[in-house]
Order: structure tokens, then sequence, then C-alpha cells
């Protein structure tokens, strides 16, 4: 596994009511915005409060980001702005359940992360949760254009061919 691209350990032993913001850097969210195929990062951030539950720990707060993605469509440039509430809980990995105990999700409940030691890394939480809220299937402003410019050149399943014989980059002319 790489190293993670926005990295932010913190303790668990030391983190009781603790507030933390998360901010990413410029290449933290290049990296970020390679491993998530967007075109860029504009700013991320993540405002969290930290509690203690025995061996556990929860942090709740808001994730925000701008970030520019293309459409999936039209693969024109999309400006989007994500603000997302997060509730993160943090089990040691040997209390997490193992096999096939079934259990219920609620959406209301945390999402559960395993950790091992001490340590956990809020950064690759944050990470993982931005790369949740984005929608693969954005669209922008050109899509319909784009969209019926597909269905124009594919009138015909002879459409391509024609082009290509008349060395053209739309429909042929009869």
């Amino acid at each position: 596994m790489s190293a993670p691209e926005f990295p932010r350990p913190f303790d668990v032993r030391q983190c009781e009511g603790r507030s933390v913001v998360l901010t990413a850097t410029a290449a933290e969210r290049a990296a970020l915005a390679e491993r998530f195929d967007l075109v860029r990062i504009d700013r991320l951030e993540a405002r969290l409060l930290l509690a203690r539950e025995g061996a556990a720990m929860t942090a709740s707060g808001t994730l925000s980001a701008d970030l520019v993605q293309a459409c999936a469509v039209s693969a024109e440039d999309l400006p989007v702005s994500v603000e997302e509430k997060l509730a993160l809980r943090f089990v040691p990995a040997a209390a997490a359940p193992k096999g096939d105990v079934e259990l219920e999700i609620d959406s209301a409940d945390p999402d559960e992360i395993e950790y091992e030691g001490t340590v956990i890394d809020l950064g690759e939480a944050v990470a993982q949760s931005l790369g949740l809220a984005i929608d693969p299937f954005a669209t922008g402003p050109q899509a319909d254009a784009a969209r019926e410019r597909l269905r124009s050149e594919s009138d015909s399943p002879f459409a391509a061919l024609a082009a290509l014989k008349h060395g053209q980059g739309g429909k042929a002319d009869d």
C-alpha cells in the first residue's frame, strides 16, 4: 500500500475533547486530485471534534472542499463545492467484528474505521470521505449538447465507417 496523500496521524490517547482543523497543502491536494481522477482540488478542509469512547474514538464535524472535475458526458471542467457532515468512529482492529457477522447499519451511524496500535490517520479518513462525496456522474451545462452530438453522429451504424472512408471527423455526406 502506498503512503497516504493527506496524512494526519493522531494518538487516540491524546484526543479527548480535542477540536482540530485539517487543511490540505497544495501538494496534498494535487496528489488527492490524481487519486480521485479530478482536474484539481482548490481547497480541502475538515473541522472535527474528537472524543474517546473507551478504546474507540469518534470524530464529528464537517468536510468542505472546492474542486474541479470533468463532466461525465462532455469532459468539460466542472467546478464543484462539497459540504459534508462527518461522523467517524475509529475502533481497535482487535475489537472489530470478524468473519460472517451480520451487522445492521443505520445511515445515522458513524462510519467505522479500524486502527492498529494507538495511532489513527484522520487525514486518510477525510480523504476517503471526500472520495465518497464526489459524484462520478456529475454533468455540466454542455452535457445535453454533447449527448445530442453523439446521438446525431450515431444515427446509422455505418455513419462512423462512412466518415472514416471520406477522411472526415463527422458524418459523411451522401
